[in-house]
């Protein structure tokens, strides 16, 4: 019986790509990375910690925070600046 090697992360979709035939659905795909696993130039790219996902889960909020802010902000802005501002006169052409 042949020794399984143990993995150490999961392999690159990139690398995957050139053994995918045909249509993609699963069985292909698991196909695709089935055959990449087994070439001896694979490359993996490391499994992210528990650390490692809070921390990316973190940025994620405070981007969003950052954003809405923004947002708001912007909104603030244009109610302030359209209650001081006197409506202007439109100028139309007659036809």
């Amino acid at each position: 019986m042949p020794r399984q090697k143990q993995s150490r992360g999961q392999v690159e979709a990139r690398y995957v790509r050139p053994y995918s035939k045909g249509q993609k659905n699963d069985f292909r795909d698991a196909e695709a990375i089935a055959e990449a696993v087994q070439r001896p130039t694979k490359k993996f790219v490391a499994t992210k910690t528990a650390d490692q996902l809070d921390l990316q889960a973190l940025h994620r909020v405070r981007e969003r925070l950052v954003s809405q802010r923004t947002g708001i902000i912007n909104q603030i802005r244009e109610l302030a600046r359209l209650r001081t501002e006197e409506c202007p006169v439109r100028h139309y052409r007659a036809a």
